[in-house]
């Protein structure tokens, strides 16, 4: 059965906390894996989730800030270690490439898997398109290069079987229309509709810029950093990141139908200010604040 949702390694910017552990995002898509910004910690926070190195099949990041990447070589000495039996692609801020390979290398073990690199550079680029998703990366606004990520799944069709009775179209007749687009004078198109794919936005570390929303539209998921609370916008202009309130001000002119808020300061220490404020924003759809080793899925398709 395909499983979409979003298991939350960690959540904490800059230092760890108590109760929050470096970030950590595994992104699972109907049997594939990509693992975002995996922090300090993230191996361990992955065996308390219930997440295995064969899990993952790509690793993005967004950029070399130690909360983002130092989880990086544990990481991938245990897709080496376990011997995961596929390939794993590596995206990450091509000016960072010395940090890559320094984590990469940061001590001795053997190497059993095949580990690509696909480094994103510029104002952002299309980095991978497979049968199940297009993924782009989009420059951001920090003190160092950084870069958000989304995932865009292909419209596809889905067959009417009231439509198929009514044209007599049954059994392999079906495969073969939906193969070729047209059978007896019957079009695709007659008998189907159009399911939207679905779309998946990762924005970390970043001021507002023209890239935070159109990563962010038409989202059926946006996991997004709210570092600051609102009262210290000026902080976050300052250091290059977002309150609750941009954030979800991002979101609800987005049409984003699930929210879920991460990277918060260690300076607050209730959660439900974050939500407090991003319903004050007037974001009316789906909000999770985001804690360590939570599961969140993706809303489930519109009709």
């Amino acid at each position: 059965m395909s499983v979409r949702e979003l298991v939350v390694l960690g959540t904490a910017s800059q230092v760890p906390t108590r109760h929050r552990n470096h970030n950590g995002y595994l992104l699972r898509w109907d049997g594939r894996g990509i693992l975002f910004d995996p922090g300090e910690g993230t191996q361990r926070q992955m065996l308390r989730a219930g997440v295995a190195a064969h899990d993952i099949d790509r690793i993005c990041v967004t950029h070399f800030h130690g909360d983002h990447s130092l989880g990086l070589a544990g990481v991938i000495q245990r897709i080496n270690l376990d011997r995961v039996p596929h390939p794993v692609t590596a995206h990450y801020p091509a000016s960072g490439r010395h940090f890559f390979d320094r984590l990469r290398y940061a001590t001795a073990y053997r190497e059993t898997v095949e580990l690509a690199q696909v480094p994103v550079e510029g104002e952002g680029a299309v980095l991978a398109e497979t049968d199940a998703y297009t993924l782009e990366a989009r420059r951001l606004s920090h003190p160092v290069e950084s870069y958000g990520y989304r995932l865009t799944e292909p419209d596809r069709r889905r067959m009417l079987p009231a439509l198929l009775a009514e044209h007599g179209i049954a059994g392999p007749d079906v495969g073969r229309l939906q193969r070729e687009g047209v059978l007896g004078g019957v079009t695709l198109a007659d008998v189907s509709e159009v399911r939207r794919g679905q779309r998946f936005a990762f924005v970390m570390d970043t001021r507002l810029c023209a890239s935070v929303p159109a990563l962010a539209e038409g989202c059926d998921m946006l996991v997004i950093e709210s570092t600051f609370l609102d009262e210290d916008v000026r902080l976050a202009e300052d250091h290059g990141h977002l309150t609750a309130g941009q954030a979800a001000g991002v979101a609800r002119d987005a049409g984003v139908r699930h929210l879920v808020l991460t990277h918060f300061s260690q300076r607050y220490a209730d959660p439900a200010d974050f939500a407090r404020q991003a319903r004050g924003a007037g974001f009316a759809g789906e909000l999770t604040i985001a804690a360590d080793l939570t599961r969140v899925p993706l809303p489930k398709r519109t009709p």
